[in-house]
């Protein structure tokens, strides 16, 4: 069974400046760079006739490029912080392609997303990382001058079942049109 996702790719170029933030903080594992990403709608494991029915469903998607702003780090996780990601400003073009993901994932008789969208590149998963080391890790490397790409499409992601971080591979892609 397929483990399957939908989201947004990140350049390379912005890649690499994601990449430089990587280390100094003890209980990190740090995604590699190749498998960054913007998740839009998490599917999880489904059959093979599921996933052949939501790759064609996201084929009726029909949305303009738009730009895609990172703007500084913070973490998940709250008092035990479980993740530091790069900020994606939740522009109205990004949210409404995701709730629009969100509305044909349920069509197709997903159970609705039960976390509220909040739109982040994972950096590094937190195992034992204190709160502490958490805050002076950020309070160093939390502000990095803003980042924009231009999304021209968005992409159907499978991965095996593990820990987390990859790899990810892009099973379709589905442009966005001017």
């Amino acid at each position: 069974m397929p483990r399957l996702f939908t989201g947004l790719e990140i350049p390379p170029d912005v890649c690499r400046i994601l990449s430089d933030l990587r280390g100094g903080l003890p209980g990190a594992r740090w995604i590699d760079p190749e498998n960054y990403h913007l998740t839009l709608r998490f599917i999880g494991d489904i059959d093979g006739a599921s996933a052949n029915e939501i790759a064609s469903v996201l084929l009726r998607v029909n949305r303009k490029p738009f730009e895609v702003t990172l703007r500084g780090l913070s973490s998940f996780g709250g008092k035990k912080p479980r993740a530091v990601v790069a900020s994606v400003e939740p522009s109205g073009p990004l949210v409404e392609l995701q709730a629009e993901l969100e509305r044909l994932m349920q069509r197709c008789g997903l159970d609705p997303e039960s976390r509220k969208f909040k739109p982040h590149v994972t950096l590094a998963r937190l195992r034992d990382a204190s709160n502490h080391d958490v805050a002076n890790y950020l309070s160093v490397r939390g502000y990095f001058p803003s980042r924009v790409f231009t999304a021209e499409r968005f992409v159907l992601f499978s991965s095996r079942a593990s820990v987390g971080g990859g790899p990810y591979v892009v099973e379709d892609s589905y442009a966005l049109s001017p």
